[in-house]
């Protein structure tokens, strides 16, 4: 085969990257595995670029060397001459068992082929997920959360504005094999506005932060500084009860600033809200508790600012337990209704803002993200910048693929150019927690969609 030629020769200046001069004949692509065997010293490697021009080159990156051991992917050499010959299906799975990736989400669509995996431990990195309306975004989302979900003791919180993630425990009548049966005993709670009692998804003024409280209100430090110095001398009194219990005592107040108050809470119509916890259980304690998944099913509000402040009072309570380390994944799907640059309410502000926090400081406290989008531009530049992996999905925009060529620097040019010709469930995966860049199709999902397309009526 002409791929095995022993004409095909590899150099490398550095003992990182290396580049074929001439690989006339050679069927390999970008994202292709190869071996590079100089002297006998043989290395994994990836190929990121083909180039279009005579003679074909071929550029990429040394991911480790080969041993009896394993793959060391500490360690890579330069050299003058290597001969290139495809990498076997034993060859990655030696990678895999390497690098302790195991949660197979799909296959590999470039050479050699066979299972792609992730690697587990590296979700203790922010994640970035993307792909225009129709790739199947949340359809391999869902399938990536189920490996994670059976076979790791990672607990999971997803935001789900549409319901996507609602039946995500109840599994498909052919799930069969270890990973359906995993599923099956994970503790899967989904909190909802109108749910059962002991199922609804509440929030409790009580306890939030200050500046969380006057977001809610609408109270600028500076502009309403009278209510403002009010509401910081209340917090005792705050502490003490709901909107129901505080209310008739500011209404009745003899201080002009705390009857202000009143009419805030009133014109604001924040006694009328169903977030309130009330006699219910918040969503603090729910989460608290860590079971194995809590679905946040947030599109059933009467007002977008109710899902705000759901989303507000759990970062909020996260961030102040930080420092009990207890790790957690925060999954935000649709994440430009809590992280978009544009969201400019208050409440909007405050949940980007504590975003944006965890973002950059929260990985060392155990508080990771994985969030996922249609448009990388929908999101802080300063939340996505902090993300280490990247998956892709079909995207046509050129503007949209340059700007995650500038944030993913990780992730081959050529691959990220192969995406507005993705089909539906392909996609690129990049980042710590892949062994290598890879082309992947994702396999079914074991449990059922919560959401999907309606379709059009036909005569």
């Amino acid at each position: 085969m002409a791929v095995d030629s022993p004409e095909l020769c590899a150099r490398s200046d550095d003992g990182r990257s290396f580049v074929v001069a001439d690989a006339a004949g050679s069927a390999f692509v970008a994202g292709s595995l190869v071996v590079v065997n100089a002297a006998g010293r043989r290395q994994l490697a990836l190929v990121e670029e083909r180039s279009e021009t005579t003679p074909v080159r071929l550029r990429g990156r040394l991911i480790g060397e080969l041993g009896a051991d394993g793959i060391d992917t500490r360690a890579s050499h330069a050299f003058e001459r290597a001969l290139v010959e495809a990498a076997d299906a034993q060859t990655v799975q030696t990678l895999h068992e390497t690098t302790g990736a195991r949660l197979e989400v799909g296959v590999n669509l470039t050479a050699p082929g066979g299972p792609a995996r992730l690697l587990p431990k590296r979700f203790n990195r922010h994640t970035f997920w993307c792909g225009q309306s129709g790739s199947g975004k949340t359809y391999a989302l869902g399938v990536v959360l189920e490996q994670l979900i059976a076979h790791t003791a990672l607990p999971v919180v997803i935001f789900d504005p549409n319901s996507d993630f609602t039946r995500l425990g109840e599994l498909r009548p052919d799930a069969t094999g270890p990973t359906a049966e995993a599923l099956r005993e994970r503790d899967i709670r989904v909190l909802r506005p109108n749910g059962e009692p002991g199922a609804r998804l509440r929030a409790r003024l009580i306890g939030m932060p200050l500046a969380s409280k006057a977001a809610i209100l609408q109270i600028d430090p500076i502009a309403d500084r009278e209510e403002f110095n009010e509401l910081i001398h209340l917090q005792a009194f705050l502490e003490t009860g709901e909107i129901d219990d505080i209310l008739p005592r500011l209404r009745d107040s003899e201080v002009l600033a705390q009857r202000r108050l009143a009419m805030r809470v009133e014109n604001l119509g924040l006694p009328g809200w169903e977030v309130w916890a009330r006699g219910d259980e918040a969503v603090t304690d729910v989460v608290a508790r860590r079971p194995d998944v809590t679905v946040l099913d947030l599109g059933g509000f009467s007002t977008p600012e109710q899902h705000q402040v759901v989303a507000l009072s759990l970062l909020d309570d996260l961030w102040a337990r930080r420092e009990e380390r207890r790790p957690v994944l925060l999954v935000i799907d649709e994440a430009h209704n809590l992280a978009s640059p544009r969201l400019d309410s208050p409440i909007a502000v405050a949940v980007r803002e504590r975003l944006i926090q965890i973002a950059a400081e929260g990985r060392k406290f155990g508080l990771w993200l994985l969030l996922s989008t249609q448009r990388p531009s929908k999101v802080h530049p300063g939340i996505i910048s902090q993300c280490d992996n990247l998956a892709l999905m079909k995207m046509t925009s050129p503007v949209d693929l340059d700007e995650l060529g500038t944030y993913f620097g990780y992730a081959p040019t050529a691959l990220l150019e192969r995406s507005p010709w993705f089909r539906q469930g392909e996609a690129l995966f990049a980042g710590g927690f892949v062994p290598a860049p890879s082309l992947v199709k994702v396999r079914a999902r074991l449990t059922r969609e919560g959401g999907s397309d309606v379709d059009v009526p036909l005569r």
